[in-house]
């Protein structure tokens, strides 16, 4: 399952994010992961969530991204949430590759897990396949 949250820099994507980051700890049975570019939440989230930062890897573009986040749940099946801050900062602003990247990763964790991404646009912006995981 995806999740989008959208906005223009500024309009708190980053702490929305990071709450349900730490209320998931508090809820949720299975492992938690944390992706972004950086580290500009690291240290505002549970130690118990595996933080990743997509530089120390060498991930550019949104399939190189993709392939990491498979990556990751075949390699763990009890990965329940992944929360991505500043995916556009990953891949870039290609909305329609970002779209083709989501329909992807939308197939491959079904309801078993749920990822979380943080958009830094407006929703005008955005192209048809990423409008479709705004709820």
């Amino acid at each position: 399952m995806i999740k989008l949250i959208i906005g223009k820099k500024g309009t708190g994507k980053t702490k929305i994010i990071i709450d349900q980051i730490n209320e998931a700890v508090r809820s949720t049975n299975g492992n938690l992961v944390c992706i972004e570019k950086g580290e500009n939440i690291r240290r505002s989230i549970s130690y118990k969530v595996r933080w990743c930062d997509v530089e120390q890897f060498a991930i550019e573009g949104f399939d190189a991204f993709y392939g990491f986040v498979a990556g990751m749940l075949a390699g763990n099946y009890d990965i329940k949430n992944i929360y991505v801050d500043g995916i556009l900062k990953i891949g870039g602003r290609d909305f329609d590759a970002f779209g083709k990247m989501l329909e992807k990763l939308d197939k491959l964790t079904g309801e078993d897990s749920v990822v979380v991404f943080t958009v830094s646009a407006d929703e005008s912006e955005l192209s048809e396949n990423v409008k479709q995981f705004l709820k």
